[in-house]
């Protein structure tokens, strides 16, 4: 076998990939799709000219916003939902970035679709956007998801982020096959859009909350247990202490993503010690590894750990109090 495979670590990633604990935001999440979905299935069925709707998803980075958007799109690709037409319907999803320009998205929208734009095509921009029009009706492509939306809204001029908003608007308005959006990021992309009218109008906003600790704790608990005994581990006592909830959420910034991935993370390094028990020294591991911190300053060691690490620094103990 190769020295670069870790059997206990491909096998506990294989258990959790895309096994996501039920956080009740993914129920929200769904039905406020299903609501938008409906409305879309029904005016295509009415088969007259019709805009379509945005469901704008934010919440702090770590927060769990892609994974739970992608499993909502695996499931809805996957829950048979057809066209009047009785075609499948589907959405897919981009990934944006600083450099990003509307061709760009135009092209990477339809490699997504599974239509990639060959280099010898020489599109223009106006071209590239149709195409994704064409395809989108003639493969039932309903919707798109454009995650880290930030990256293009962050840091333009006025009129730059009212043409960028404006491209967005022309997606939902097209007269051929308007799509329904997910447009998701940090909690800073919902000031643009609320003052660009001709968008926010069509918007319904979810946000990702933090941690609400005195109403949450057991549901951190909840995954703690959970995750283990997916990979057949049991969990030490003092892993179902109050202390050791709250420190694992401190540790995490109150975000419902950070608890999965540490306590992911600390289940390895169980697995990894041959241990038949999840215990409190493979979270001091797990962070250590991460972080290159002596293990008495981890948020699982240290005295004032409540004070040290703060919610806005994920994974940085703060010097100051």
């Amino acid at each position: 076998m190769s020295s670069f495979i870790i059997p206990e670590i491909v096998n506990s990633a294989e258990t959790f990939n895309g096994k996501l604990f039920p956080l009740p935001r993914a129920a929200q999440l769904e039905r406020v799709f299903a609501e938008m979905f409906s409305r879309h299935l029904g005016n295509l069925r009415g088969g007259d000219y019709f805009e379509s709707e945005v469901l704008v998803v934010t919440g702090k980075s770590g927060a769990g916003k892609s994974t739970e958007i992608m499993n909502l799109l695996k499931n809805f690709n996957t829950s048979g939902a057809m066209l009047p037409t009785g075609q499948p319907v589907r959405m897919v999803a981009c990934e944006l970035n600083r450099k990003d320009n509307w061709k760009v998205l135009g092209q990477k929208t339809l490699t997504n679709m599974r239509y990639p734009v060959s280099d010898r095509a020489r599109l223009t921009q106006p071209e590239t956007w149709a195409r994704v029009v064409q395809q989108g009706a003639e493969h039932g492509v309903i919707g798109i998801n454009y995650d880290e939306m930030q990256h293009i809204l962050a840091k333009k001029s006025e009129e730059a982020l009212e043409a960028e908003l404006d491209s967005f608007k022309s997606i939902l308005k097209s007269k051929r096959w308007p799509f329904l959006l997910i447009l998701s990021g940090l909690p800073e992309i919902n000031e643009p859009v609320r003052v660009f009218e001709q968008l926010c109008r069509k918007v319904t906003y979810i946000h990702f909350e933090d941690i609400d600790y005195d109403k949450e704790e057991i549901t951190v608990q909840e995954i703690v247990t959970s995750y283990a005994m997916k990979v057949g581990l049991q969990v030490e006592d003092d892993l179902n202490t109050r202390d050791f909830i709250h420190r694992l959420t401190t540790a995490a910034a109150f975000r419902w993503g950070l608890v999965c991935e540490i306590t992911t993370k600390a289940v390895e390094r169980a697995l990894v010690a041959q241990s038949p028990h999840l215990t409190k020294d493979h979270f001091v591991d797990a962070w250590v590894m991460k972080t290159n911190v002596n293990r008495a300053a981890t948020p699982f060691t240290h005295d004032n750990y409540a004070t040290l690490f703060r919610r806005e620094q994920p994974f940085h103990a703060s010097l100051t109090t």
